[in-house]
Parts: C-alpha cells; structure tokens; sequence
C-alpha cells in the first residue's frame, strides 16, 4: 500500500457522524450503574447530568462554528494554532493524543476484565492484545470502516439503553416484574429526599459527571473527513444535548424510581437488576456484551483520534514529518500504527506497574479533558474576533448566546477545576497535568518545534498557496 500526500478522504457519512455523536457520550459508566456519583448526589444526579451536559452542548456550538466554517484535519489543535498561536495548538494536539492513548490502555484493560467473565482461563494479556490488533486494523482500513463499525457500536448501546428505559417504564406504571404492583416514582423523595445530601451532593458530582462526556469533542475531528460538513456536523451537534437527556437523564429516571439511591450499586449493574426482573434470564450476559462493545468502541474512537491528531501535528511541523503521510486510501497510516505501538507499550505497564501509578499518570488524560474543552471555548472567542459583525452574522452555524454562553462554560469548567483539588484522588491531576504542559514545553522549544511557513512546501497536484491542513482546496485540472 503506497503512501502519497493527497490528504485525508471524506468518507464519513451523517448517518456514521450522528451515531458517533451519540456513542461517544455514553460510555461504560452509565451501564455499570454510575454508583460513585449517584452516592454523592441521590436523585439530584440527573440535575447534575442535565447541568454538564448544557455545558457540553455551549462546547460543542462553539466548536461546531468553528468546524463548519473551517472543516479540516486536527479540529481544534488546528483552530489553537491558528487563532491563539503554535505553543498553544501544539500544547492542545499532544495533550489530547496522550490524553486519547491513557484512556485506550484503560478501555483495553476493560475488555479483557469483560471477556474474563466468559473466559476465566484465559490470560488477561490475550484478550487486550486481541482488542488493540482488531481496532488497530479497522482503523487502517478506509475511514468508511471506521465508521461503520462506530455506527453499529453506538446502536447496539442505544437499543439497549431504549430497551431498559421502555422495560422499567412498565414497572414503574404497569408493574411489569412487580406482580403487577406499579412501583411508581416515589423512590426519587422518601429516601432522603431529592437532595438527600443538599446542593453540596450535586456540586461534588459535577467533576464525575463531566468526564462521563469525554469523547464528544471528537466529532470535530471527522470535520476533515466528514463528506457534506456543512449538513453532519451541525446536525451531530444539535442532537447531542437532547440526546444526553433522553438516554442518560431518562435510564437514571427510570433506575432512580425503581430502586432506592442508597442500594444501587450495592448489588451490582441496574441495568442487570432491571432485565433480570423482566424475567430476561441472561441479562448479565446481555450487558456484559454491551459494555464490551462500548469499551471496544471507545478503543476504536481512541486510535482514530490519535491517529488524526499525530497526523495533524505532522502537517503543522510539530510531529515527525512522515505521520502526515496517507495511504491511497485516505488512512493516516503511520500516525495511527505509531499510536497503536504507544497503546501497546501501555497495556504492558498497565501489567507491570502498580496500579497507584497508572491511577497518576491517568490523571493527566482527566486534567487534559478540561484543557481541551478550555481550548476550544477561547479559541471561538478569538476566532470572532477576526470576524466584521457581518460576516458573525453569515456564519453557518452559530453558537447561541455568545459572548456570554461562553464565559458561563469557562467559569463552569473552573469550578469543576476548584472539584477536583477538593478530592485526594483527583488533586494529583492538579500537579501531574501541569507538570505535563510544562514538560511539553520545554521540548517545543528545546526541540525547535514552532511550524512552518504555510505554502512552503506544496504536494503534487495542489495549486500554490495550498495550506497543508486544507485538505478540500481545489487541486489542478
């Protein structure tokens, strides 16, 4: 398979982009019951999932007006460079790949946890190295594949989600599993209230809620390849928010009034207790089957973020400058098998080192996850800066209430910032991220990273003044 420089095809279609949307923000958590963050706030969580994901909706517009207007390669790593300076979108690239790579090792070592519930006798190592090969090799395939594979991933996670909130609606209303008793929703007040541990209870589940929605920023990075960006990305976007509502807000709704707050996750996943007591013998099996395909499709999203990122940072200078090179396919290969040797190097520390260890070095992916959304909501202001009010006015997609909505995300991402140094487990992230950016830094100017003047090197069949990461300009006749 021979390289070339013809850039990244657009072979993304809006079914795949807005089944990725939806997949990329429900994770494994949600299916194994989100017992930490229900502990902390009751009932009220599903105020603190409706308050996050607003917020993430505010992010997204505001990468969505960028993404529409701009659809390229590297999303918002490009839209730092361009609007905030190279440090800053070199910073933001390298951190979202590592922030990408930790969180593939943990969704690795998931796998291998899931397929050691059917397979006890087979060591752990094999099923991760199986997971890693499989969805390296789809994303080495064109990125149509890759998407396919995100799409059916996603549906089988919403039928399922669909299925439970339908099953325990006839609990609650029919008694369905109940001998025929309506359970009813009382169970979301008599144990404590809704509140049962104040306003405080909702405020320490904010920063667990949050990166619950990691991931979702990555439909900015199919802008590039996304074939009608205009019409996928918007739509993607629109949807998110009341997605979220619909399938994280309502399964916690429908789990929160069948079962008292205090005994879920006491004795195991509420989608389990909830299927079994339709009478649907095999619902362990069942779910343990969805939250392997959810964790092998945030490995799948993982390596497919990574690999356009490294890509990415090759075309602005910052990478070795083969990662920018793609198959005739449109693949990023080099990018992504680099990526996947990294994940690799990962799943065996992941073996080898002390968990204390992994647990600090994985906070860097939690400190990088506000850093990216920080990124994105000053890189929109800055963006319209450079716009006149009327061409603001003419932008295909807007985001809604900016400036203010804007400043609101930020101050609420500060809080979640002022969270994570209230709690020993996440104050680490405090000191490793920071750590990490200054580190980075060093080498950026150490190592002579800032990019290239545009235009200096144009490939075959590109017209002059051709931008290395504007991969939809016309080429010659």
């Amino acid at each position: 398979m021979k390289s070339n420089q013809q850039g990244l095809h657009r072979g993304l279609g809006e079914r795949q982009i807005r089944l990725m949307a939806l997949g990329a923000a429900i994770g494994v958590g949600l299916f194994l019951g989100s017992g930490n963050a229900i502990r902390m706030a009751g009932p009220g969580i599903m105020l603190s999932y409706i308050i996050g994901g607003a917020v993430i909706f505010m992010i997204m517009r505001a990468l969505g007006e960028m993404a529409v207007h701009n659809p390229v390669a590297g999303s918002f790593s490009r839209y730092a460079q361009d609007y905030l300076g190279p440090l800053q979108g070199y910073l933001t690239g390298w951190n979202y790949w590592f922030l990408w790579l930790v969180t593939c090792v943990a969704e690795i070592t998931a796998v291998a946890i899931y397929m050691g519930i059917w397979f006890p006798d087979v060591p752990r190592w094999i099923w991760a190295l199986a997971a890693l090969g499989s969805m390296g090799a789809v994303n080495l395939l064109a990125v149509k594949a890759y998407g396919e594979f995100e799409f059916w991933f996603a549906l089988i996670k919403v039928v399922t989600i669909i299925l439970m909130i339908i099953g325990g609606a006839g609990m609650i209303i029919f008694g369905l599993g109940n001998d025929g008793v309506a359970i009813g929703i009382s169970n979301l007040w008599t144990h404590g209230g809704f509140f049962p541990n104040g306003a405080q209870g909702v405020l320490m589940s904010l920063q667990m809620v949050m990166f619950a929605y990691l991931g979702v920023e990555m439909i900015g990075l199919t802008a590039g390849e996304a074939a009608n960006p205009k019409k996928s990305i918007p739509d993607a976007i629109n949807s998110v928010f009341w997605r979220i509502l619909i399938f994280y807000v309502g399964a916690l709704f429908v789990i929160l009034s069948i079962y008292p707050w205090n005994e879920i996750g006491t004795t195991g996943s509420p989608f389990v207790m909830t299927f079994e007591r339709l009478g649907i013998k095999t619902a362990a099996g069942i779910i343990n089957f969805v939250v392997l395909t959810a964790a092998l499709s945030s490995c799948n999203g993982g390596i497919f973020s990574t690999g356009r990122m490294l890509y990415n940072l090759a075309l602005q200078g910052q990478a070795p400058k083969a990662f920018a090179q793609t198959t005739a396919s449109g693949v990023p290969r080099r990018a992504i098998m680099v990526s996947v040797l990294a994940l690799l190097i990962g799943v065996l520390l992941n073996y080898l080192v002390p968990e204390k260890v992994f647990i600090w070095v994985t906070s860097i992916s939690t400190f990088g996850a506000v850093w990216t959304w920080g990124i994105i909501l000053v890189t929109q202001m800055r963006f319209r800066k450079t716009l006149s009010p009327l061409e603001i006015n003419n932008l295909a997609f807007r985001m809604p209430f900016a400036p203010y909505g804007t400043w609101i995300s930020l101050a609420f991402l500060a809080l979640v910032i002022g969270l994570m140094a209230y709690f020993p487990d996440t104050r680490i992230a405090l000191v490793i991220g920071p750590a990490w950016l200054i580190l980075l830094t060093v080498l950026y100017y150490v190592l002579g990273l800032a990019p290239k003047e545009r235009g200096e090197e144009v490939p075959q069949g590109y017209e002059a003044g051709w931008s290395p990461l504007d991969d939809n300009l016309p080429r010659k006749k």
